[in-house]
């Protein structure tokens, strides 16, 4: 049992490392401010990313189609232009995959959508949603910061590993099950939570980069409603804590929460008038309403500031 007493204090070290893990960091997000530990520098994060596209590119075959190529190019465009990444070298590529319903955008911004994307893609708004969102990760460093997560849970287990040497039997036996224990900890409450983190803030950033290219970020809802239609059309279905997306309820859910904020960034960027809020009591506006949020125009002392509540795209829209 010595062995266990060993274990003990190496987890408590790993524990440490948890806690940097949840509580530390030295990323600052964009957009959101979230504080996130990622020990991998940037060059080697856009090789990684750049070496990752090259491959892809050499085992997908490339659209040649007109129509989604300009699509994704002029989307793409606008969308690299607000994301504020100087280093970024932006490329956009269409791959013919027609049953592959996704898109991504890799360190460094290299961005792939897929052919069968357009299945639910119907417009412009909706495509600057998705790709928007697979920005949103690649700013955020999601990608450097589950491997830099890996690595320190790597770290844990090779402790455990160190302990094993030189033991009895029911020792071992002890010890692979408490090594085991860890490895399922660790991937139910520390990766896979970590994605779905990751999820939801690739949504916020998405719909202020939406906002901030020009892009009405209320498509963003109608986009997230379609592949939820398109899921339960599929009979996709899994338990969302096993799982490394959030559930397409609780994603809509988010996506309303913030919407005031993205809506902000869209009218200070397009120029246009906010609509009125509806009067206490009185009939809503057509299509309903999303949370209020306020316009800040006469620069600090917040002179002309506005209150007002969006509302919903109507069907043609």
């Amino acid at each position: 049992m010595k062995a266990l007493i060993r274990i003990r204090h190496k987890l408590a070290a790993v524990g440490l490392i948890f806690a940097i893990l949840l509580f530390g960091g030295c990323y600052t997000v964009p957009e959101t401010g979230r504080k996130a530990f990622i020990i991998i520098d940037e060059a080697t994060e856009m090789k990684m990313g750049l070496d990752a596209y090259r491959k892809i590119k050499t085992e997908i075959p490339i659209s040649s189609s007109t129509k989604y190529n300009s699509r994704v190019q002029k989307v793409g465009t606008r969308i690299a232009a607000v994301a504020n990444q100087p280093n970024f070298e932006w490329e956009f590529t269409v791959f013919d995959a027609p049953k592959e319903v996704n898109a991504w955008c890799l360190p460094g911004g290299k961005i792939g959508v897929y052919t069968g994307l357009f299945q639910i893609v119907k417009s412009e708004g909706q495509l600057a949603t998705v790709m928007a969102h697979e920005v949103g990760h690649a700013i955020a460093k999601h990608g450097a910061e589950r491997i830099s997560t890996g690595l320190i849970l790597a770290v844990g287990q090779e402790a455990i590993a160190s302990a094993m040497e030189d033991e009895t039997a029911e020792d071992l036996e002890n010890i692979e099950q408490v090594k085991s224990a860890y490895g399922v900890a660790a991937g139910l409450f520390v990766m896979l939570p970590f994605s779905r983190k990751h999820e939801y803030e690739a949504d916020r950033i998405g719909l202020i980069l939406m906002g901030k290219a020009g892009y009405d970020p209320r498509h963003a809802q109608k986009m997230w409603e379609a592949f939820a239609e398109y899921h339960r059309e599929k009979g996709a279905s899994t338990l969302e804590y096993l799982s490394t997306h959030p559930s397409d309820d609780k994603r809509i859910a988010e996506i309303k929460y913030y919407m005031p904020e993205a809506l902000e960034h869209y009218y200070r960027a397009t120029g246009r008038t906010p609509p009125e809020a509806p009067a206490r009591g009185g009939e809503m506006r057509k299509g309903g309403e999303v949370p209020s949020a306020r316009i800040h125009r006469g620069g600090k002392t917040g002179s002309g500031r506005k209150v007002f509540r969006g509302i919903k795209l109507d069907e043609d829209e």
